[in-house]
């Protein structure tokens, strides 16, 4: 609670977070723990009880506290690689069936210090229909496979994939090289929606004209690369 009246959980400023870029826009804030190769120095300064709580476990890849705001929701998603099962548990709930999690269509509602672990790779959403704040301790745990290979072969995936996402709390920590690509992505759309925003105002009849050329133009371009 003292991170989050600090203002430490929270979205990232930089647009540099790839796996969660889509929940910023809902109210969705962060503020992680571990990522994967080792814990985020800003945790080991802020909170390093937690920090040694989650490195205590070594199946837990990955830790953060994850914060959702009365009157939101997440809308359906799935992790498309099957490396890790998540683990929630209650820390500052509105204790209401009203704050909810679906997996697979089914509903589970947080409450203060219980958990609950959900394979991701079930399409889930989320829906807060109260006015309290939702805070979780959020962990990627390590999924348990039978065969000794497939075990290894995961762990060097997801150990690769950690370092690729690697995020920040704060502006001197590293971050990886798939979230600079987003960053960069991002940044370069908003440069180009801009752009094309201006020329629309102070040229709406060309802009009607050539935006669906553009479109044939990009279909065409589409159909070369693919074909």
């Amino acid at each position: 609670m003292h991170l989050f009246d600090e203002g430490y959980i929270r979205a990232a400023e930089k647009d540099n977070d790839a796996g969660f870029g889509s929940f910023f826009k809902k109210g969705w804030k962060r503020f992680y723990l571990k990522w994967y190769d080792k814990a985020l120095p800003s945790a080991e300064l802020l909170c390093p009880k937690t920090v040694e709580l989650v490195n205590s476990i070594p199946n837990v890849k990955g830790a953060m506290f994850a914060l959702l705001p009365g009157g939101s929701h997440l809308n359906p998603h799935r992790d498309p690689f099957a490396g890790s099962l998540r683990y929630h548990l209650g820390l500052t709930t509105p204790n209401s069936d009203n704050c909810r999690i679906y997996v697979d269509g089914q509903p589970y509602a947080w409450r203060d210090g219980e958990d609950v672990m959900f394979d991701e790779t079930y399409v889930h959403w989320v829906k807060n229909e109260t006015d309290m704040t939702r805070v979780i301790l959020f962990c990627d745990v390590e999924r348990p496979l039978s065969s000794p290979l497939m075990t290894k072969i995961n762990r060097k995936v997801s150990a690769f994939l950690g370092r690729a996402t690697a995020p920040q709390n704060t502006d001197d920590e590293r971050v990886g090289g798939i979230n600079q690509a987003y960053a960069w992505s991002k940044k370069f759309s908003n440069v180009i929606s801009t752009r094309v925003k201006a020329f629309k105002r102070a040229n709406p009849k060309a802009y009607r004209v050539l935006r669906p050329v553009l479109a044939v133009v990009v279909a065409y371009l589409l159909y070369r690369w693919l074909f």
